[in-house]
């Protein structure tokens, strides 16, 4: 059933970009095609240098005169951005704040749809993301009954998840206050993840919308049989995956118990197993894996693939 929105309800629209302005522009675009448009509109310029910074400063006061950049000084990752991002929105008063990477292309009403559904301030809402016609990952309905999905036309107009990515991800002030900003101290990889989980700690449900879509390029994990389990891999660039790792590790001693032991090190032991097998790097990879593990079990965040000598 269709819940309204009050239409007094005020929208922020936060979008974090690092050195890809070409996406930017395309995202902007869609941004200001909203047949429901956001009363704001924040650009976190995370220390981009290929032009950015430039292209902003005349594109903007033409093509989207009312919208902010907030740049840093240095690049805090995706984590950090969302971070800055999210914290500027809380001060701004807006209702609720709507986050995306710049690699999103938001539909002409995905806003709008969005809005449609999201009538309880206590709960996180998303938008769905594709690329044609099958989602860009693997989405898990909690249903009932549970199940997973990769095409669109199996995602209902509403359905609750485990977690949201931070694309199209829709999270109201009141939230915010009570569980916080995003952690930057996670930089990329699973900080949306680890927001989520905060959230359902504090009482939130999770929903994803499925008529409010958001193209985005499509992950392809690849599925491996390793000592009787079913493991899914996503090929990374090692300082990737040094993130991917250590990230993982960071939620599993935070929100899992003991299950950092019997299910997050054994798993990251098996990706690095399938790693060896499939990656041409597999040194490196190695050395990615490695300090990840380390950082992870000591719950050392922050920007650190260049202290582990992992190049981008």
């Amino acid at each position: 059933m269709t819940e309204k929105l009050p239409c007094t309800a005020t929208v922020i629209a936060v979008v974090v970009t690092h050195n890809r302005r070409t996406l930017l522009e395309r995202c902007l675009l869609a941004l200001s095609s909203q047949s429901l448009q956001p009363s704001k509109i924040l650009v976190v310029d995370n220390a981009s240098v290929d032009g950015t910074q430039q292209w902003l400063e005349s594109w903007l006061p033409i093509h989207m005169p009312a919208a902010r950049v907030l740049r840093s000084a240095h690049n805090g990752g995706g984590a950090g951005g969302f971070a800055q991002g999210v914290q500027f929105a809380r001060e701004s008063g807006e209702d609720w704040v709507w986050l995306m990477d710049d690699d999103a292309a938001p539909h002409a009403n995905a806003l709008e749809e969005l809005m449609r559904f999201a009538a309880h301030p206590e709960n996180v809402y998303g938008s769905l993301a594709l690329q044609g016609e099958d989602t860009s990952w693997i989405t898990t309905l909690l249903g009932p009954p549970v199940k997973e999905v990769v095409f669109v036309r199996d995602v209902p107009a509403m359905s609750e998840v485990q977690s949201l990515p931070f694309l199209g991800f829709l999270v109201h002030r009141k939230l915010v206050e009570k569980v916080g900003v995003p952690d930057a101290g996670f930089f990329i990889a699973a900080d949306d993840v680890e927001y989520c989980l905060r959230a359902r700690r504090a009482g939130a449900k999770i929903y994803v919308i499925g008529s409010s879509r958001i193209e985005h390029p499509k992950s392809r994990p690849t599925q491996h049989r390793l000592f009787g389990h079913t493991l899914t891999y996503l090929s990374l660039p090692p300082w990737k995956r040094y993130y991917d790792t250590r990230n993982r590790l960071l939620i599993a001693r935070k929100y899992h118990g003991h299950r950092l032991w019997t299910q997050a090190v054994p798993g990251t032991l098996l990706r690095l197993v399938v790693a060896m097998a499939v990656e041409p790097d597999r040194w490196s990879q190695l050395h990615a894996f490695c300090a990840g593990l380390l950082d992870g079990l000591r719950g050392v965040k922050g920007a650190r693939h260049l202290k582990w000598r992992i190049a981008v």
